[in-house]
């Protein structure tokens, strides 16, 4: 079974090699500047993790604490659909689902973008698990997580053809830093990853072993 930090090596290098220099210093520019900066540095471990309600790629509501009561949460903030790292993110969490329920935990995967945008992603990496849609991101805000992207990056990523707000249904720009958090039944995160540069994710095979000794 691949790793993910192999997958997101390998695009890192294609990306290098195809992208103009001058994108990647202006994309470089704008990670260094949000890590060095006090913006969205995410709930910390031992903290309360906030209730919330949000709707599924169906439709239907999903509510953290109601899923609480089944068992232990792995809850990730992704950024989208349209993001390479996220989408080898997520088909990395698919591929250990089964040994994710067999701890008796779920998965819940939230980003901004909408339900139609959410199925779309759920359908194309047939992904087993919750997709949620976070209006707004309102509850990327509650968990510390949200940021306004800089004009300079906009620019980049409108040239680049990418319409962030299009996905997300309204006209901001904003996204959740992408973080993954293990939250036990009490709703206490135990384990929480939260990094700026949003290439960089927890290998989801390590939670496994969390989950182990939590239950």
């Amino acid at each position: 079974m691949p790793k993910l930090f192999e997958e997101i090596n390998q695009y890192k290098e294609s990306f290098k090699i195809k992208a103009p220099l001058e994108k990647q210093r202006l994309m470089e520019k704008a990670t260094k500047e949000l890590t060095d900066s006090n913006i969205a540095k995410g709930l910390k471990i031992n903290e309360q993790a906030p209730d919330f309600t949000l709707k599924d790629a169906t439709g239907a509501n999903v509510s953290l604490y109601e899923e609480l009561k089944k068992g232990p949460v792995i809850l990730t903030f992704y950024r989208g659909a349209w993001c390479p790292y996220c989408n080898l993110e997520l088909k990395a969490y698919q591929r250990i689902l089964h040994d994710i329920k067999e701890t008796g935990a779920q998965l819940i995967a939230v980003s901004p973008q909408t339900p139609d945008a959410s199925l779309t992603m759920k359908e194309k990496n047939e992904l087993e698990f919750f997709v949620l849609s976070d209006p707004n991101g309102l509850v990327a805000e509650n968990y510390q997580l949200l940021f306004k992207l800089p004009d300079y990056l906009i620019e980049i990523y409108k040239q680049s053809g990418l319409d962030v707000p299009s996905h997300n249904g309204n006209d901001a720009w904003e996204l959740p830093v992408p973080a993954t958090y293990l939250i036990d039944q009490n709703g206490k995160i135990r384990f929480a990853s939260v990094d700026p540069d949003y290439r960089n994710r927890v290998e989801p095979s390590e939670l496994i072993e969390l989950l182990r000794v939590l239950v």
